[in-house]
């Protein structure tokens, strides 16, 4: 009986024994395969060329999360196909959170019905991450156009049908698919001119084209200087950073509302924890930049990821329907 007893507590040891060397490997290795995020440069992918409303806020934005986590964010500008190139780029790169896109409603919320066979679905091969801006749309006539408010442009539209035209910054975008709604709204007509650059803004303070749903960062300083009217928000409430010009569902057209907006995505698969902790990090720098963001026509969100997440859908279903009432497409 005595060496039955010590056979058995050698075979015990030596359980004990395996079971803490297996321990001693799994622990390192496990630890090596989740190192404490950010543990190196994370990448911040734009769709867009420097200088525009989406590169210059998530440089603003990750000048101060590379403060905050103490590690650096780079921008990296991949402009092209309506930001395609730089979604598809992100869709398809390691969920590991090192590298985000800093997107817009165009390439989420539009490109998905305008582009036909799109390579990915931006509503299951991203993760919404935060909201981090509205920017609203302004309906802008050029100073020299004697129209004062919404009625009085809506009748010199059905004044001269088909004879005015509005500029956009291509076809298929916010600001070309928030004028077909009007348009439709009202029963006006008129002529869409297209623009691949900043020249439309030219354009427009030159009279060469006669109206345009912009951005507000992209006309205010023209607005605040006289060269550019302004004559509606197409918000839901009037804009913080033009409060005096009235929405358009305060100038007869009740409900309306679009406009472009800004966060970030990671790829499907990305880890929860690190999700969770860039939209802390995210909600924790805003308010830093509000005063600047409000000053250029932007106006900060925040929020939680499944907050932005129910607002990707409900855009990408508004979006949907106004593409195919527009009949727009690309290639």
């Amino acid at each position: 009986m005595h060496d039955v007893y010590q056979f058995l507590c050698r075979i015990r040891i030596a359980a004990l024994a395996s079971l803490f060397f297996a321990l001693s490997f799994v622990a390192p290795h496990a630890q090596a395969q989740e190192p404490h995020w950010p543990s190196k440069p994370v990448r911040v992918v734009v769709g867009f060329e420097p200088g525009g409303t989406a590169d210059t806020l998530a440089r603003s934005v990750s000048n101060l999360l590379s403060k905050e986590l103490n590690q650096t964010f780079i921008v990296e500008n991949r402009p092209g196909a309506g930001a395609n190139i730089a979604t598809n780029l992100v869709v398809n790169s390691a969920p590991d959170g090192y590298t985000l896109i800093f997107n817009t409603v165009g390439p989420v919320a539009v490109n998905p019905t305008l582009y036909k066979n799109l390579p990915y679905d931006t509503l299951t091969d991203l993760v919404p991450i935060v909201q981090v801006a509205n920017v609203p749309n302004v309906l802008v006539v050029p100073a020299s156009l004697p129209l004062k408010n919404v009625e009085e442009f809506i009748a010199h539209l059905k004044a001269n049908p088909g004879k005015l035209n509005y500029g956009s910054t291509g076809v298929g975008t916010a600001g070309h698919l928030t004028a077909v709604m009007l348009l439709g709204r009202s029963g006006a007509q008129a002529t869409h001119i297209p623009y691949n650059s900043s020249n439309v803004i030219t354009d427009l303070v030159a009279g060469r084209i006669q109206f345009m749903l912009a951005t507000i960062p992209s006309v205010i300083q023209l607005v605040r200087n006289g060269k550019l009217r302004a004559l509606a928000v197409t918000s839901e409430k009037r804009s913080r950073s033009l409060p005096d010009i009235p929405t358009l569902a305060d100038s007869g057209y009740p409900g309306f509302q679009a406009g472009a907006w800004l966060g970030f995505f990671a790829p499907k698969g990305t880890p929860t924890e690190v999700v969770q902790k860039l939209n802390r990090s995210v909600n924790l720098v805003l308010p830093q930049l509000e005063a600047q963001m409000l000053a250029a026509g932007a106006e900060p969100v925040g929020g939680s990821p499944e907050d932005f997440k129910t607002f990707v859908h409900s855009e990408f279903v508004k979006w949907k329907a106004i593409v195919q009432e527009s009949g727009a497409s690309a290639h």
